[in-house]
């Protein structure tokens, strides 16, 4: 799995989170910036635009390395998704990411209803490897894609204090790779970012492959086993979501690192700076 996927899920919820502060009818875009660091180096930034408007959503998500990791890789990418939230789980109807190196080139396009993927289209196609684990149509049931799961509503009945809140599959299928990113409560402490003061529920995070992935890979076998994970979800005062506002995965080259830095909220209207400072109850 790579870093960059848990860092969608602090880009994407954070952006349902701060949205969560305006008023619930008519169409608000969340624009936001974040710094990503690795062992503690700058490694690029990122933002994302998200207009929400009732129940449908639709993300706009960009991410561009900097410095000597640029001139290494040329790295950036960006990616989109939209679809419903409804229920316990968002009901995604589209998702398509670009990613960009100095060596090549990779987009998939995916339309999804119901929670089962309709079509999919990777350009160009994932090379065929003896030890990728084959893909069953099953694994394309039951799934969000990347962007979409990582919406994280308040569990059914529960407060957003309720350390159960931690306690969640995410079944993800990225058009190549099915798997699920399985999180656990771990604590519950006081965290200070650029957007956010207040207490935070800390969810341990586990990735889990099921298909598509390199058995044999080095990289898979890290993350696999992979304990230093984790993810750091505030409360948004009056609403049923809650927001990551930290995401730390160790990588075989240090830990990553994505931190919400700014917000702002545009109603049409006017813009609205997002500073979040709800609490969590002891």
């Amino acid at each position: 799995m790579h870093p960059f996927f848990l860092g969608f899920m602090a880009l994407s919820a954070a952006g349902l989170g701060s949205l969560a502060q305006t008023q619930p009818l008519g169409a608000q875009t969340l624009k936001a910036d974040y710094d990503v660091t690795l062992a503690g180096i700058p490694l690029g930034t990122a933002d994302l635009s998200s207009t929400f408007e009732g129940q449908k959503y639709t993300m706009q998500f960009a991410v561009k390395l900097s410095g000597l990791a640029r001139m290494l890789t040329g790295g950036k990418g960006a990616a989109t998704a939209s679809g419903s939230l409804v229920g316990a789980q968002p009901q995604p109807a589209a998702f398509a990411v670009t990613s960009r190196s100095s060596s090549d080139e990779r987009t998939v396009r995916m339309g999804l209803a119901g929670g089962n993927v309709s079509a999919v289209e990777v350009n160009p196609p994932v090379d065929e490897k003896p030890d990728r684990v084959a893909l069953k149509d099953s694994d394309k049931r039951g799934v969000i894609d990347p962007l979409s799961a990582l919406l994280m509503p308040v569990a059914s009945g529960k407060g957003p204090a309720d350390p159960a809140n931690c306690n969640r599959t995410l079944p993800v299928f990225d058009g190549a790779a099915r798997f699920n990113v399985v999180l656990s409560y771990g604590e519950t402490r006081n965290a200070e970012t650029g957007g956010y003061k207040g207490k935070v529920l800390v969810c341990n995070a586990r990735y889990v492959p099921i298909a598509g992935h390199r058995a044999l890979r080095p990289a898979t076998k890290f993350m696999e086993s992979n304990k230093d994970m984790s993810i750091w979800l505030a409360p948004v005062e009056g609403q049923k979501v809650l927001v990551p506002v930290r995401i730390a995965v160790r990588t075989m080259v240090g830990m990553s690192v994505v931190e919400a830095s700014t917000f702002s909220i545009d109603s049409g209207a006017r813009v609205t700076p997002i500073s979040g400072r709800a609490t969590l109850a002891e």
